[in-house]
């Protein structure tokens, strides 16, 4: 525990002037971000006496080795640059509100010349109409659903629409009236974009005037006896009401505004988001975060508006109404208003129809709160017992916070790769996955295998602890590994690798597995990290240097912990294993041609034709395709020389030696027999 007066600047020193702080740990590391319209009061109030801290607040200065500061000119710019490294340096003692998923929103691609109807997620595109989010897919699609018999927009792919233009055929939803076909020229562009246009009108909340209009034209086709048609315009009618009772209608007006509130604890906070266009609750979301800083209501707001509208991919209504408005609201106001374009309104509702939805939105928040607090506790207990489990079948001197598994995956010895799963307290921690290749050997052997993994990922956490003490990056990437973790930081504090050490190491295997990992260990010097292996045949827990095994009982929670981290490394190298094999089966012969793109070769075979007329061109042919120098068609023609052609395509259907068609953009189907697949080696 550190004494924040070794680390308080000196009087004077910070300036009066607005800015962003950051407070580091011994191990440079970002563990907090802050923004102050006046840095000096702000810092100043840390370094009181602990006792008038709040406990949080005394935790993080304590925690601290060092505080630095960047003065910026306008709060704005503060407000921009917090949330800027608030998501850059992840720090532990930040309200971060973790969502977990993406939802989905309905959009039209009005930046198309055929405008197409579908489910979208993520950043919002330039040009596409976007409506919600939703709460689920399939909520979209029931909506889309009843509304394509009355807009029948498309719906297909850009492959689809391609390939119907091509035979002149339209697809199903053609046929049965639910879309207009236009890619067989049923109606023009500038129709199918009036229906478009129509669609979004009516998803925008103008749906009166339409419905006025289609209940004239049923009335005028009674009328005149045309039944049939009256019969199609009262089943349009009713489809588009029940569309309409989808979106319960909140506000008398057409407003479009963000509803958003909270429920909080001493150490809790739920925040519910409602999204209200053209006066419908088109969407709902919400999140839980943990209090780990000394935050009021108006805090969290603010915290929960950089989460919302920060990341570019939610757009700003005219109206967000909030139980508490941010002190100065000034800035947020601002910032809010350069992110939509045009004046925002930022307000706590008081009276009417809004006050009414903001006590439902804040229902909401309550219940989320409590139903996470239900789920969480008994989560919690479940690991934890899981955890200690664990420790005590090991005799480990404390429980395994963090279980690092290992698994090697192969098809007949060929594309041997391995995977490292990582779970802490007991949760999945997928940003710090690992892949590897094995490339010291070639064949089959998975405890020589096991042993190059556990060498690689060991040796370089050595080399990051003795390079520049505990937290230093290596100079050069280990083979296979891929991007870096998000829990151990560079000198900056930005993610890097391989930096923690497991509690304890887990393998998949039985005792020889379990004997290489600790032959790695042990040529490194590693003595303090548990080891263990899990069969899978009988489910035993192999230690090493032990005759018999570990035997949990069936229903023991740290036995089903270990085969869920076991499964998980099984499943994670297995799916590595199977994209590199398809990846290696799919390869043309240009494929393994130095420098020789996927740009250039597309250009060869489309001038040739096929793979035959290329083998036979020279070096002057393959010149004159543009792209290609004569070095580059030097090499092409000295690779495509050195291998012996494939064997010629057959017809299976009349045996008939197929001379060119396979040959075409592709390698030929090989004529040998196929044989019984193989069985994959995890």
């Amino acid at each position: 525990m550190a004494d924040p007066s070794t680390y308080r600047p000196a009087p004077g020193a910070i300036p009066t002037s607005p800015g962003v702080y950051k407070f580091r740990d011994a191990h440079g590391r970002v563990i907090y971000v802050g923004k102050a319209k006046s840095l000096r009061p702000r810092l100043s109030s840390y370094f009181q006496d602990l006792a008038g801290l709040h406990p949080r607040t005394a935790t993080m200065v304590t925690t601290a080795a060092s505080v630095e500061w960047t003065v910026v000119a306008t709060e704005v710019e503060a407000l921009q640059l917090e949330y800027s490294w608030i998501k850059e340096f992840d720090p532990r003692f930040n309200v971060k509100y973790r969502d977990d998923k993406s939802y989905p929103e309905l959009a039209v691609t009005l930046n198309e010349e055929y405008p197409r109807v579908q489910v979208m997620r993520g950043a919002h595109r330039k040009g596409v109409r976007y409506f919600g989010p939703y709460g689920h897919a399939w909520a979209i699609r029931e909506t889309v659903d009843l509304l394509l018999r009355v807009f029948p927009v498309r719906t297909c792919s850009n492959g689809v629409f391609k390939r119907a233009r091509q035979v002149g055929r339209p697809c199903l939803l053609g046929y049965i009236d639910k879309c207009a076909a236009p890619c067989v020229g049923k109606v023009t562009a500038d129709e199918h974009r009036a229906l478009a246009e129509e669609f979004c009108d009516f998803m925008a909340g103008r749906t009166g005037n339409y419905l006025r209009r289609l209940e004239e034209q049923m009335q005028e086709a009674a009328a005149d006896l045309e039944y049939e048609r009256a019969a199609r315009l009262r089943d349009d009618i009713g489809a588009l009401k029940r569309a309409m009772e989808k979106n319960a209608i909140v506000l008398a007006d057409a407003t479009d505004a963000d509803l958003l509130a909270l429920a909080e604890d001493e150490l809790e906070a739920a925040v519910q988001i409602f999204h209200v266009r053209g006066g419908r609750v088109r969407g709902q979301r919400g999140w839980v975060t943990d209090k780990v800083e000394d935050v009021d209501t108006a805090g969290l707001v603010e915290h929960a508006l950089q989460q919302l509208y920060g990341g570019g991919s939610e757009s700003v209504p005219r109206e967000v109404l909030v139980p508490a408005v941010p002190e100065p609201a000034g800035p947020i106001r601002e910032w809010l208003s350069g992110l939509r374009g045009s004046q925002v309104d930022l307000r706590i509702p008081q009276r009417g129809d809004k006050k009414d939805l903001m006590a439902t939105v804040q229902r909401n928040a309550q219940q989320a709160l409590a139903l996470h607090k239900t789920k969480r506790a008994s989560d919690l207990t479940t690991r934890s017992r899981a955890l200690q489990e664990i420790a005590d079948a090991l005799e480990l001197d404390s429980v395994p916070l963090r279980i690092e598994c290992y698994d090697v995956s192969h098809l007949q010895g060929e594309d041997v790769v391995a995977s490292m799963v990582v779970f802490e307290d007991g949760l999945a921690r997928k940003s710090e996955y690992r892949r590897f290749q094995i490339k010291g050997f070639e064949g089959q052997d998975d405890v020589r295998s096991m042993h190059e993994v556990i060498s690689r990922r060991f040796r370089r956490y050595l080399q990051e602890r003795e390079q520049t003490g505990e937290w230093a990056v290596p100079e050069e990437d280990e083979p296979g590994a891929p991007e870096p973790a998000a829990g151990a930081r560079d000198e900056e504090g930005r993610p890097k690798r391989f930096a923690y050490p497991p509690q304890l190491l887990v393998v998949d295997g039985g005792q020889p597995q379990v004997a290489a990992a600790k032959r790695a260990l042990d040529e490194l010097g590693v003595d303090d990290v548990a080891l263990c292996g899990l069969a899978k045949r009988l489910e035993e827990v192999w230690l090493p240097g032990e005759d018999d095994p570990v035997v949990l009982p069936r229903s023991s929670e740290g036995l089903y912990l270990l085969q869920r981290i076991r499964d998980e490394a099984h499943r994670f190298a297995i799916g590595y294993q199977r994209n590199k094999r398809s990846k290696r089966l799919t390869a043309g012969e240009l494929d393994s041609v130095p420098g020789l793109g996927e740009t250039r070769r597309q250009a060869l075979l489309k001038h040739f034709g096929s793979l035959k007329k290329l083998r036979a061109a020279t070096v002057d042919e393959l010149c004159a395709v543009p792209g290609i120098g004569r070095r580059t068609a030097e090499t092409v023609a000295a690779a495509l020389s050195s291998r012996t052609p494939a064997a010629p395509a057959v017809n299976t259907a009349t045996g008939e030696i197929i001379e060119d068609g396979a040959d075409q953009a592709a390698e030929p189907v090989a004529a040998a027999p196929q044989t019984a697949p193989s069985q994959e080696t995890p």
